[in-house]
C-alpha cells in the first residue's frame, strides 16, 4: 500500500508547477508564433492554388507538416495548462481566442481552395477519359435502334502519373 502512495506523491506536486504570469505568457507567445508561422504559409499555398501554380504549392508541403507540428505541440501544451492560465491570465486566454478563431477562418479558405482545385482537377481527368472511351467503343446499334452499350472489353482504362 506504501508503494502505490508513493507513487502517487509526484501527481501532487504537480499543481505547484502550475504556469504563472511569465509562463502563461511564454505559452501565449509560442502558440501566437506557431499560428503566424503556420497562416503565412498557408495563405501563400491559397495564393499560390488560386493562381494555377500547384507545382509551386505542392513544395511547401514538408514545410507545412513541420509548422502543423508546432501548432499541435502549442496547442497541446496550452490545453494541458488551460485551467491555471483561466486563473492566472483570463485576458490572455480570450485574447488567444479570438486569435484562433481568425486563424479556423482562414484554414476554411484556404481548404476551399484546395477543394475546389480538386473538384476541378476532377472533372478534367473524368472528361478526358469520357472523351478516350468515346473513341474506343464502336458505333453500332441494336435491333431496336438504340445505341448499344459498350461492353467491358471496349472500355479502356486511363493512367494518370500523380507526378506533376
Amino acid at each position: 500500500m506504501n508503494h502505490f502512495n508513493a507513487s502517487r506523491q509526484p501527481m501532487q506536486q504537480r499543481p505547484n508547477t502550475a504556469p504563472g504570469s511569465a509562463e502563461a505568457r511564454k505559452l501565449a507567445e509560442d502558440l501566437m508564433d506557431a499560428m503566424s508561422a503556420l497562416l503565412g504559409l498557408i495563405e501563400r499555398e491559397t495564393e499560390l492554388v488560386r493562381a494555377g501554380k500547384v507545382r509551386e504549392a505542392m513544395t511547401l508541403e514538408s514545410k507545412k507538416q513541420e509548422l502543423s507540428r508546432n501548432y499541435v505541440g502549442a496547442i497541446s501544451q496550452l490545453k494541458a495548462n488551460q485551467a491555471q492560465l483561466a486563473k492566472s491570465a483570463p485576458e490572455l486566454l480570450s485574447t488567444l481566442h479570438r486569435h484562433h478563431d481568425a486563424f479556423r477562418a482562414m484554414l476554411q479558405v484556404n481548404l476551399t481552395v484546395l477543394a475546389t482545385a480538386h473538384a476541378v482537377s476532377e472533372s478534367v481527368v473524368r472528361g478526358v477519359n469520357a472523351e478516350l472511351q468515346k473513341r474506343n467503343v464502336p458505333n453500332t446499334y441494336t435491333a431496336a435502334g438504340r445505341r448499344a452499350a459498350p461492353g467491358p472489353r471496349h472500355i479502356t482504362p486511363l493512367a494518370v502519373s500523380r507526378s506533376l
